[in-house]
């Protein structure tokens, strides 16, 4: 069943797709799909369950602002042989940065910053950025040369700023590496201004808004929130977005009290899942319980979020209906419409650029899989993944939780959802 309401309406009344949008409760209309397509979505998820791809799963769709499906996996633990339930509390990584990047545009509607402001007007540390020009063969840094331009906030949201991560083979990982640079994801009791202070006295990759590169640019943003909003990035989040949003269980560190609903975090080694020691993949954590062990210090912007399917379902369908959900408006529409433009092309998805915080399908054509043009998305370092589709008027979010993995089942998930449409 096709939407009735012109895409252009839609995008005016944004508040009309938030009429409905409880996760939690409507989630038995399947209007716009197929349901025996949609038992598709069952049939390959279970599979990988069975064949041990996976200890289990939570997958997500809304269209037209109703839950159109919602479902649960396979197991939070295999071990103990509990159940995944559909509130299963998943680490989320890297989707922590779309929240980052809002919280950063709410600043910026506020009228604290524009976004071609350089960084070191806050965050003075990154004032007078240097470039590496050359390394010995150890991967040392050798020569530097003064930056053609200081880093600005667009640049860090647009991951353009020449910063990198210490777990990518790039030029500066040995020097990253050897400064005890942090990607994100600590026990330690670090504080971020210390973090993003020693990230700053690191040499760039290359001179700010040249090209894009991967790195910990919204580490850096969260800690501009702090220094300008004056709250601790945790605080700020939970009183500035997760509230308004009923983001009920979203943190950085979980409560005692839903700490017995963290999935275990897996890793694939030999073809097998075992339970992660922390030590298997390419990002090491000091601990593999967090975020629920450990001295709940650093709060990173790009890769410390932990959240359930429904909660971020919320956050993102907020962003399909250009900035607002049910009444609490977050964005202003323009904002959004600013992040999901596209900005630099990215090395790893042919047909796709980078926006302001996300990936942005350019061209369905050259990108060659079921999507829609326009449809912003990005995905976290444990197997989550979500995606907003402005022309289906449609979100999908997809969460298990291992590091090694070669299964694609969450990009199958994406062309599952879209066979399924009516």
């Amino acid at each position: 069943m096709k939407n009735c309401v012109p895409l252009a309406v839609l995008f005016l009344l944004a508040a009309c797709a938030s009429v409905q949008s409880n996760f939690d409760v409507d989630f038995s209309s399947t209007e716009g799909f197929d349901d025996e397509r949609l038992e598709r979505i069952d049939a390959a998820i279970n599979q990988e369950v069975e064949q041990g791809k996976i200890s289990g799963a939570v997958a997500l769709i809304a269209k037209d602002g109703k839950t159109v499906y919602h479902k649960s996996f396979g197991y939070a633990d295999t071990a103990s042989r509990t159940p995944m339930q559909r509130d299963s509390i998943f680490r989320i990584a890297s989707m922590s940065k779309a929240i980052t990047s809002v919280a950063v545009m709410m600043l910026y509607e506020q009228g604290h910053f524009m976004l071609n402001d350089p960084v070191s007007d806050y965050i003075p540390a990154f004032k007078n950025p240097r470039v590496a020009l050359s390394f010995d063969a150890d991967g040392e840094v050798t020569a530097t040369r003064p930056a053609n331009g200081e880093i600005r906030i667009v640049d860090l949201l647009s991951h353009s700023s020449g910063i990198s991560y210490a777990f990518m083979d790039q030029p500066l990982q040995r020097s990253y590496q050897a400064a005890g640079i942090i990607d994100g994801l600590t026990a330690k009791d670090v504080k971020l201004a210390d973090g993003i202070n020693l990230l700053a006295s690191q040499p760039l990759l290359f001179d700010p808004g040249a090209e894009f590169s991967y790195g910990l640019n919204t580490d850096v943003l969260g800690y501009l929130v702090e220094v300008v909003s004056g709250k601790s990035l945790d605080v700020f989040f939970a009183e500035e977005i997760f509230r308004p949003l009923e983001m009920t269980d979203t943190f950085f560190y979980l409560p005692d009290d839903k700490a017995d609903r963290l999935v275990t975090l897996y890793a694939e080694v030999d073809g097998r899942l075992r339970v992660s020691d922390g030590t298997e993949a390419d990002i090491k954590l000091d601990n593999p319980r967090y975020p629920v062990e450990g001295e709940k210090a650093y709060f990173s912007g790009g890769a410390g979020l932990s959240s359930t399917a429904s909660d971020y379902g919320r956050f993102v369908q907020m962003l399909l209906n250009e900035g607002e959900l049910d009444g609490n408006r977050l964005l202003s529409r323009k904002s959004v419409e600013l992040m999901r433009s596209p900005r630099l092309g990215l090395p790893w998805t042919v047909g796709a650029s980078f926006g302001l915080g996300f990936e942005v399908l350019d061209d369905l054509g050259t990108y060659g899989e079921l999507g829609s043009a326009e449809t912003y998305s990005w995905g976290g370092a444990f197997n989550t993944t979500f995606w907003i589709d402005p022309a289906e008027n449609l979100v999908g979010v997809f969460m298990s939780q291992a590091r090694p993995y070669t299964t694609d089942i969450s990009a199958r998930y994406q062309v599952l959802v879209y066979q399924a449409l009516e």
